[in-house]
């Protein structure tokens, strides 16, 4: 029987030990801390799920497929944790070839989605919290929704161990293990070998630390999300409040409808702060001052509703904004599944499969995307911000 040793119990590390599980190999994860653990950036109480990645053909057929997962997990857990809620895509402005909102319409219609198109008077018949004098274009995706992210990580854990995956919690990663140039196992801080036939580092924000190689090519960067407290949540929710993006290709805003008892995500994929992966969740100076400035435009019927929470989101950003998922070229037995770059959850369903096969090194059609590639943090090679959701 083959073995893998996965470093990382997240959203990578765990889709792909439940698949290669499935495909008999024997699977061993380690995790620093417990799981879900509280600091990793899948772990959280909402997570967008969707389709819509401008005219991105690639990202867009993994979400259509992806959401297709989320049905089939629903139907086989006890409680669904994929709500299909829709995604409404505002614009300050007329939605026009080359944005992210007039790629996303024109794609995801021809692909037969059922979006609505929408105007000033739409908005404000429709979805009356919005300011919609100040949005004048957009449109509604009903194939969409969002993920309780933290459940799902539970329940992923959950099935692998009783799928027959050892996950060994409050166990960190020393070292690798080599023969030459060749990785066979990994080293814990105790002194403890662990070798196995292939090590896949899966380790969001932490990877580049644990492979100093990459250092140049993925780090970790902070972005704020913030949790407000709304009075009635109903008037919060679908179908009145779905989840949503606000000029999100220029401005970074997006959020998600009130939870039951009325707390309210909001949050903000921009520049965010290069950081440790360890470094404290706290947003800095300022950022609650840009989020009421927001809301007060936006949503101005909360403007000054009480801030319950707030937290920095480490994402494990690469240069261009790519998923990492391949064998490092340089050493034989080491992959890496990582640079999940803010917008990975939503394929969860699909992730699996993805990381299973590339560690197989099977085709799948969506590989070649995330291949290893020529390591250069190019700022002219940024990621487009419309995608980080």
């Amino acid at each position: 029987m083959r073995s893998i040793l996965i470093i990382g119990a997240g959203l990578f590390g765990l889709t792909a030990a439940l698949e290669l599980r499935r495909r008999q190999w024997r699977v061993h994860m380690l995790e620093t801390g417990t799981v879900p653990r509280p600091t990793a950036a899948s772990t959280d109480v909402s997570k967008v799920v969707r389709a819509d990645y401008g005219g991105d053909e690639l990202y867009t057929a993994l979400g259509e497929a992806s959401i297709t997962g989320w049905h089939a997990w629903n139907r086989q857990w006890p409680q669904p944790l994929y709500h299909e809620d829709g995604f409404l895509v505002l614009r300050r402005d007329t939605m026009a070839a080359g944005g992210f909102e007039h790629d996303s319409f024109d794609l995801l219609t021809r692909r037969g989605f059922p979006l609505r198109r929408l105007d000033t008077a739409a908005v404000k018949e429709t979805f009356p919290a919005w300011a919609a004098e100040k949005y004048p274009a957009g449109y509604f995706n009903p194939r969409a929704g969002w993920a309780e992210s933290g459940k799902v990580i539970a329940r992923l854990a959950s099935e692998a161990q009783s799928a027959g995956v050892e996950l060994q919690t409050d166990t960190g990663f020393a070292r690798l293990l080599e023969d030459g140039s060749r990785i066979v196992g990994a080293m814990t801080p105790d002194g403890t070998p662990l070798r196995a036939d292939c090590v896949l580092v899966a380790a969001g924000a932490w990877t580049p630390t644990l492979l100093p190689p990459l250092r140049d090519a993925m780090w970790a960067t902070a972005q704020p999300v913030l949790h407000f407290k709304v009075n009635d949540a109903a008037q919060w929710q679908a179908p009145r409040f779905p989840v949503w993006a606000a000029d999100i290709s220029r401005t970074g805003w997006y959020g998600f409808p009130a939870l039951a008892d009325g707390t309210l995500k909001i949050a903000n994929h921009g520049p965010g702060k290069r950081v440790a992966p360890d470094a404290p969740r706290v947003i800095w100076p300022g950022v609650e001052t840009q989020f009421r400035e927001f809301m007060s435009g936006t949503f101005p019927s909360i403007a000054d509703a009480p801030l319950i929470s707030s937290h920095t989101c480490h994402y494990c950003d690469t240069f261009d904004g790519h998923f990492w998922i391949d064998h490092d070229p340089q050493r034989p037995g080491l992959a890496v599944a990582a640079g999940d770059s803010g917008h990975a959850f939503k394929f969860a369903p699909m992730l699996g499969g993805l990381i299973a096969d590339v560690v197989e090194r099977k085709p799948n059609p969506f590989a070649s995307r995330f291949a290893w590639r020529q390591l250069a943090a190019s700022a002219a090679a940024a990621k487009d911000g419309a995608r980080a959701i």
